[in-house]
This record gives structure tokens, C-alpha cells and sequence, in this order.
């Protein structure tokens, strides 16, 4: 219930799960304690971030002797421009998501702070041109869509 709606109050979730909103409290907290739930986000419709440019970005690395991927991929969290990391299969060994606002800035971020992080060996860029779903969230609630009309 709470990756669908974080705000959602104690006392619906606690009619929802036939118990006290003390029990859900205490099994919320616990959650947090022991870093189940690590954070809450808000989920921003595409029309607020008109003024940022996402992208995937797609990087083949060569592991760390000692640490593999560990070393590198915590250096990479730490840029304000990764919106998210993941260690991946197949061509490339990570996936990021990187929020800027231009394109000439994301260019600049691979370019001087990602190509050059040693164990990099390549990388690849995707300009995201619309999202419509996004943690479990449609965000394009029965947009039309029409194709143009092309006629000689």
C-alpha cells in the first residue's frame, strides 16, 4: 500500500488490514529501521519537469579486482545528476537515469565527470522524449494521441 500511495493514512491502512493503526505504525517503523523502506517519493507529472532533460545512460566498465562493480557504482551514486543506478545484463554492466537541463549539460556530464571515471570503457546515451509510467504510475491519464494527416 505504501509504494501506491506513501501518504496514504494509518487509519485506512489499518481498517484495510483488519488491525490497530498502533500495529501499522509499529510495522512501519520497523520497516524503516531495518532499511526495507529506505525513502518516499513524490511521483512529478512530465509537464512540471518541462525545464529538465532526462536520459538513460548506458556504461560497459571494467570491474575492480577486489570489489567488482561496488567501488565504481558507489562514485556514480554520488553525482547529483544520477537520478537512479542499477547494476544490469547484457552489453552494458550499468543503466543510469541522469536529469539535467539541457542537452549540452548532459553531454558535458558524460563527457567530463563520466567518461573519465577510471574502469569506464564506454558508454551509450538516451535522450528520453516522454515517460508515460513511472513507479507503477500511469502518467498520462487517456491522453489522445493522433497520428498527423498527411494528404498530397
Amino acid at each position: 500500500m505504501l509504494q501506491r500511495n506513501a501518504r496514504m493514512a494509518l487509519r485506512e491502512m489499518a481498517e484495510r488490514l483488519d488491525c490497530t493503526e498502533e500495529a501499522v505504525a509499529a510495522a512501519i517503523r520497523e520497516l524503516e529501521e531495518e532499511h526495507i523502506i529506505v525513502g518516499y517519493a513524490a511521483v512529478v507529472s512530465e509537464e512540471a519537469r518541462a525545464d529538465e532533460v532526462r536520459a538513460i545512460i548506458e556504461i560497459e566498465v571494467q570491474p575492480e579486482r577486489d570489489t567488482g562493480y561496488d567501488t565504481l557504482a558507489e562514485r556514480l551514486a554520488k553525482f547529483p545528476e544520477v537520478r537512479s543506478l542499477y547494476l544490469v545484463s547484457g552489453r552494458y554492466d550499468f543503466q543510469l537515469e541522469i536529469i539535467g537541463h539541457s542537452l549540452q549539460e548532459i553531454a558535458s556530464f558524460v563527457a567530463g565527470k563520466l567518461a573519465c571515471q577510471p574502469g569506464v570503457k564506454s558508454t551509450a546515451t538516451y535522450f528520453m522524449l516522454k515517460k508515460y509510467k513511472e513507479s507503477g504510475i500511469q502518467l498520462s491519464k487517456g491522453e489522445k494521441y493522433e497520428r498527423l494527416k498527411i494528404v498530397p
